[in-house]
């Protein structure tokens, strides 16, 4: 019914500056890599590490049962708008929430009996009929008995003029560029496995009624998207089959990934993940700009040490072009080799 946060507030203002910026980090690093207890709420933990007196780091980390990425622009947005109003002396200027996130839950409850369900269960059941229980990718060490999620992230960026391009191509086919990229990125794990069924996993913010759209919670739901290089399409026909397997998944994304799962029951090993181990994300749900008056933000970067899948590779739109994510298996995976794989993917587009 009710629960506190406490607010960690640790002084490192003694600290000599070299000292100070590796302890950061290692707080940090440390607050990233700390289980939650899924039994004991708050799921969330706050630290305000004070520098100076004039220089901060805010570490929140919320575990992902309770929070997705689109919660993180409604927790700017609302961040913003209080520190605005705590300031000058006002109350909280946010608006009473039309519906909690536990009636959302009672709502899917609610839904998962109804015959809806079956409907769209049975797509899912017929779309992924059949397929590959491994996604065969060349590694560079023999894959673990039982995953480790040991991994690390490498970067790369697309220029505005490549950006501006690919949406070009985008209007023209008729594909939005979440589809383009998609192909794309499908197209290179084909050449590389060798396999002409290719399943590649994307998460969706399945926030499709207005009433959820300022709620923090966990909404986004897992898609798994298939396609077919059995024919060798032409890059125009593979941008129609990608086109078609997207809007009908979109139009079957109710049920829960678990429940498909459930439902299609593929073998099961404690070595991967099942229906598809390569995961592809655009990065484009709304952000917001946080507002702080008279403070001045930025981001502080840290290493990720964790893998969920084989691969993923997540593209967030920027003013500058696209920035690509590549976060590996460290178990399966040389950083050498994920660079050459990113340069054949920057060739490929």
């Amino acid at each position: 019914p009710e629960a506190t946060i406490n607010l960690n507030l640790v002084d490192l203002q003694q600290l000599e500056i070299t000292e100070r910026e590796t302890l950061v980090l290692q707080q940090a690093q440390q607050e990233v890599t700390t289980p939650f207890l899924l039994g004991n709420g708050p799921l969330i933990r706050c630290s305000l590490l004070q520098l100076s007196t004039s220089e901060y780091v805010l570490l929140l980390t919320m575990h992902h049962i309770i929070s997705d990425g689109w919660s993180i622009g409604v927790f700017i947005q609302e961040l913003s708008s209080l520190y605005q109003a705590f300031i000058e002396g006002e109350s909280s200027p946010l608006e009473q929430l039309p519906i909690q996130y536990g009636d959302f839950a009672v709502w899917q409850k609610q839904y998962l009996t109804t015959e809806v369900l079956s409907t769209q269960l049975d797509y899912w059941k017929q779309q992924l009929n059949g397929a590959p229980d491994l996604l065969q990718l060349p590694t560079d060490k023999a894959r673990p008995t039982v995953q480790t999620y040991q991994g690390r992230t490498r970067r790369c960026s697309l220029n505005s003029d490549l950006t501006t391009s690919l949406q070009g191509l985008s209007r023209e086919s008729g594909t939005t560029l979440f589809m383009t990229l998609y192909a794309a990125f499908s197209t290179l794990l084909h050449r590389y496995s060798g396999q002409s069924d290719i399943l590649i996993g994307s998460p969706i913010a399945n926030r499709n009624r207005s009433e959820i759209e300022g709620l923090i919670g966990f909404f986004v739901n897992t898609l798994v998207l298939r396609t077919n290089f059995e024919d060798n399409p032409s890059f125009k026909e593979l941008l129609a089959q990608v086109r078609e397997t997207t809007l009908k998944a979109y139009d079957h994304q109710d049920v829960p990934f678990e429940t498909v799962v459930e439902a299609l029951q593929p073998k099961r090993s404690l070595s991967h993940s099942p229906l598809f181990q390569v995961m592809f994300v655009l990065q484009n749900a709304p952000m917001g700009d946080v507002e702080l008056p008279g403070v001045n933000l930025s981001q502080m970067e840290l290493e990720n040490t964790i893998a969920k899948f084989d691969l993923t590779l997540s593209i967030t739109e920027t003013d500058q072009g696209l920035v690509g994510e590549w976060e590996y298996n460290t178990d399966l995976f040389d950083g050498e080799t994920i660079e050459r794989m990113i340069a054949h993917f920057q060739n490929l587009l």
